[in-house]
C-alpha cells in the first residue's frame, strides 16, 4: 500500500506494508520462517556486495515479515522509517547504544519505565557516559540539566505508573536550536493516541508487546523517526542481534489490523472505569488523564486523541488489604503488562519493586496501597462489576 495520509486509521492498519501479491496468492502477508536466504548463483552473491541487488540474506539482518511489519508501523506513526526489535527493552538499550559514544552525556525522567532507569544510571556508566536524572515534568529542572556534551533527552509520556504528561510543546522549545536528540517512549499512548513526531520529537519508542500487538501473544520494541536516525541504530542491531522472529512480525501484523477498534474500545473502558474509581468511597485517589483531577488534564487534551487504557487508584496504605483485593478478582487478572485485550492488574510495590528497600520504594511513590490497572477490551459493566465485588 502506497502512502497516503488520507486513508483512514484502520485502513492503513489493515493495509499498509502488507506484501499483497505474494508468490503464494495469501492474503495475510507469509511468515518466512527460515533463518537463512539461499543464493541462485554466485553473481548474486556479487551483485548483492557492490549493492546492486536489493534481496534478504540472514535473518539476524531483516527478513520479510519483519519488513512488513515496519512498514506498517511507519504508516501508522507518521514516520519515515520503522525498526523493529525482540523486545522494548533491546529497542531501547541498542538505539541508545547506537546514539552514544564515551564522554556523552543523557538526560532522562525520574519515572520512566524502571528497567530504563536502570539501563542509563548502572550499564552505561561502564561506558563513560554520564547520566542525570530529572523529575518529570520540572522544565526548569530538564534545562538546568543540559550540558555541553548531552546528547539525548529520554522521557516517557504518559508514565508508569502514574500516567504523568510531557507538554511536548513546551518541551521541543527547550532544545530548540541545541544538537541534543530528544527520544520518548509512547508505549503508553501509542501512535493511535499521540503522534510526538508532530511537536519534533526526534525518535519514538513503543513496547510492541502492550497495545501494538494487542494480544498478550509477543515480545518486540519499535523506534520511529527519520532515516537518517533509524539507518545507524538498523545497523546496530545487526551487530546485537535482537532481531524479531518472524512468527512475531507475523503476530504483530496480525494485532495491528484490529488495532484502532481496539484502541478506542480501551480508551472508553480507561474513561468510564476512571470515572467509577473517583466516585468509590474506599478509593482515596484516582490518577487517570482523562479525569479533570489529574495534574496533566489539560495537556494530555490538549495533545492526546484519547487517554489509553491504564488507570492507576490508591486504597488504603496497607498491603495485606491489597493483595487480597487482588485474590478477590475473577475476570480481571493478575499480571504485570498491559495493553492486551484481557484486564490486567498489578501491585508495584510487589511485583515490580519487589527487590527494592520500603524506603526506596516510596522515594519513588511507589506506596503500599498503590494499583495499577490496565483495563481491556471486555465489557466495562462486567470490569466494574469485578472491581465492585473485589473492593467490598
Amino acid at each position: 500500500m502506497k502512502k497516503d495520509k488520507k486513508s483512514g486509521f484502520s485502513t492503513k492498519s489493515v493495509h499498509a506494508g502488507e506484501i499483497r501479491y505474494n508468490e503464494y496468492g495469501s492474503i495475510t502477508t507469509p511468515i518466512v520462517q527460515t533463518s537463512t536466504f539461499i543464493f541462485k548463483n554466485i553473481e548474486e552473491i556479487k551483485k548483492l556486495a557492490k549493492g546492486d541487488l536489493d534481496r534478504y540474506e540472514y535473518g539476524r539482518y531483516g527478513h520479510p515479515t519483519q519488513f512488513a511489519a515496519e512498514r506498517k508501523l511507519a504508516e501508522l506513526e507518521e514516520a519515515e522509517d520503522a525498526v523493529l526489535f525482540s523486545s522494548g527493552m533491546s529497542a531501547i538499550t541498542t538505539s541508545l547504544f547506537a546514539i552514544l559514544t564515551s564522554g556523552d552525556h543523557i538526560i532522562i525522567t525520574d519515572d520512566a519505565y524502571k528497567r530504563t532507569l536502570d539501563f542509563c544510571k548502572t550499564c552505561l556508566d561502564r561506558y563513560n557516559i554520564e547520566c542525570t536524572v530529572v523529575k518529570m515534568c520540572d522544565y526548569g529542572a530538564i534545562e538546568e540539566a543540559i550540558k555541553p556534551n548531552t546528547r539525548i533527552f529520554f522521557s516517557e509520556s504518559p508514565t508508569n505508573p502514574y500516567l504523568n504528561i510531557m507538554d511536548l510543546k513546551r518541551l521541543m522549545n527547550i532544545f530548540k536550536g541545541k544538537d541534543i536528540l530528544v527520544i520518548s517512549d509512547s508505549t503508553f499512548a501509542t501512535p493511535y493516541n499521540q503522534k510526538p513526531l508532530e511537536y519534533g520529537v526526534n525518535l519514538i519508542i513503543h513496547s510492541g508487546t502492550k497495545y501494538l500487538g494487542g494480544h498478550n501473544d509477543l515480545l518486540s520494541g519499535v523506534v520511529l523517526g527519520k532515516k537518517e536516525l533509524t539507518t545507524p541504530i538498523r545497523e546496530y542491531l545487526k551487530i546485537t542481534g535482537g532481531v524479531i522472529d518472524p512468527n512475531s512480525s507475523y503476530l504483530l501484523i496480525r494485532g495491528l489490523k484490529t488495532f484502532e477498534i481496539r484502541m478506542q474500545r480501551i480508551n472508553e473502558n480507561g474513561q468510564i472505569v476512571a470515572e467509577y474509581l473517583e466516585n468509590h468511597p474506599k478509593v482515596e485517589k484516582v490518577y487517570y488523564p482523562g479525569l479533570p483531577s489529574h495534574p496533566h488534564h489539560d495537556v494530555a487534551k490538549e495533545q492526546m486523541k484519547g487517554f489509553g487504557g491504564v488507570v492507576t487508584f490508591e486504597v488504603e496504605d496497607n498491603t495485606e488489604y491489597v493483595l487480597n483485593f487482588l485474590s478477590r478478582l475473577s475476570i480481571i487478572n493478575i499480571g504485570p503488562s498491559l495493553g492486551g485485550v484481557e484486564s490486567l492488574v498489578t501491585h508495584p510495590a510487589t511485583i515490580s519493586y519487589y527487590n527494592c528497600t520500603k524506603e526506596e520504594r516510596l522515594s519513588l511513590g511507589i506506596k503500599d496501597g498503590l494499583i495499577r490497572l490496565a483495563v481491556g477490551v471486555e465489557n466495562a459493566e462486567d470490569i466494574i462489576k469485578d472491581i465492585d465485588q473485589a473492593l467490598s
